[in-house]
């Protein structure tokens, strides 16, 4: 008698019955539809800030400091050292998103091509080359220096010391 009650609720033998798993099934669509949406709405967001880096051979890239391209074991890291680094030319095209870059001799030590997330473009701009100064260095390594004019004095009180500051052209 009490098995025919069982089934006759739809239950099975281990309280599991059809109406449960369509329900659970039913259940697991909907999260699954969510998590699509979810996704579908993370990759819209993320693709309106994302931008097709396009380099060509010949073109000059900065290329990023990271641990991961392993410059910053190259380099002497610090606090204040730029994230890029360059400008350096590309020689060839690798494949879709790698680039061969011609690299200075004292990052010798790296592999010479690079993930196009690493690099970033170069504009030319006449204003980034620096003119050098005519510095006459004598025999004995020293430079001759110029006039120097004090421009002004100041004596800056601190709590136990006194410090001079000179202005000096």
């Amino acid at each position: 008698m009490q098995d025919s009650i069982v089934l006759a609720t739809g239950l099975g033998v281990n309280g599991l019955g059809p109406k449960f798993l369509q329900q659970t099934t039913e259940k697991v669509k909907v999260i699954q539809d969510h998590m699509r949406a979810t996704r579908s709405r993370q990759k819209s967001y993320a693709n309106k800030r994302r931008r097709p880096l396009v380099f060509g051979v010949g073109d000059h890239v900065f290329l990023r400091v990271t641990p991961t391209t392993g410059i910053r074991r190259a380099l002497k890291s610090r606090k204040l050292t730029p994230r890029f680094i360059g400008p350096y030319q590309i020689t060839r095209r690798i494949g879709p998103v790698a680039f061969e870059i011609a690299l200075p001799p004292h990052l010798a030590n790296l592999h010479n091509v690079f993930y196009v997330s690493q690099l970033r473009k170069y504009v030319a701009d006449p204003t980034h080359v620096l003119e050098q100064d005519d510095v006459q260095v004598r025999e004995d390594l020293t430079v001759g220096v110029g006039l120097v004019r004090i421009m002004g004095s100041q004596v800056k009180q601190l709590r136990g010391k006194e410090i001079q500051t000179v202005k000096a052209l």
